[in-house]
């Protein structure tokens, strides 16, 4: 009788882990190519939202590649993830680095790729347990092997939060300067991307003196990274 029980219980493991692999597969064959027009993480704002009894509007608007200006692409990559045409979904020199300053006293700073953000945000939930980072590095795995790099940015480029209720490259352009994802000069993209680590408590149109030193770090990697002409790499 308890080897029956262990027997059914091994063959629902099983399939639930098959079901797992073949329904994430396909969702990430799909978005290969579906425009996204949404994402766990708006779910979770939305919940959080119903609970708190704060109404909170999503906004979201799909740009595609040639809609979305060089300078936000380059601005994003310069400050998130430099290394982020030549590696392959995670970038071992800064999870070491980030390390190295844990051991040295330092605080724990985050190492993730822009292909592990695009699979938490797109898939996941917001949180730091290691639960979430398992199945974030499975979907980052996925991504980089079914996706072109120039997808991933897109995705996430139109899915990242960047205020409450205000996601995507489009909504966030409108939001903070009032032009189109098309039109972000150097220095508004720069800002954008400097508040990336807290999209919900920094602002890149009334920016702090640290977001100020910050976007002006990043319009300067931009320029070391060589431009738009970095973004051919993809």
């Amino acid at each position: 009788m308890t080897r029956d029980w262990l027997r059914r219980g091994l063959r629902f493991l099983l399939f639930v882990i098959l079901g797992f692999v073949g329904l994430s597969v396909l969702l990430v064959l799909v978005f290969r190519v579906v425009p996204v027009f949404g994402s766990t993480v708006m779910l979770e704002r939305k919940i959080e939202s119903w609970v708190s009894g704060e109404p909170i509007s999503i906004q979201q608007q799909w740009r595609p590649w040639a809609s979305l200006s060089d300078n936000a692409k380059l601005a994003v990559i310069a400050s998130e993830d430099q290394r982020f045409p030549m590696h392959h979904g995670f970038d071992f020199n800064q999870m070491q680095k980030a390390l190295d300053a844990w051991f040295s006293g330092d605080s724990l700073r985050g190492a993730s790729t822009i292909s592990q953000q695009t699979a938490k945000n797109l898939f996941l939930w917001t949180g730091r347990t290691w639960v979430r980072k398992g199945f974030e590095a499975w979907f980052t795995v996925l991504i980089e092997l079914l996706w072109p790099k120039e997808r991933i940015l897109e995705v996430y480029l139109n899915v990242v939060e960047w205020d409450s209720g205000v996601f995507g490259l489009e909504a966030a352009a409108q939001h903070y300067f009032g032009v189109g994802a098309d039109r972000l000069t150097a220095a508004q993209a720069s800002r954008l991307a400097a508040i990336l680590p807290n999209p919900r408590e920094w602002s890149a149109s009334r920016p702090s003196a640290y977001i100020q030193q910050r976007s002006q770090w990043i319009q300067r990697q931009m320029r070391q990274l060589g431009g738009s002409a970095y973004l051919d790499r993809l």
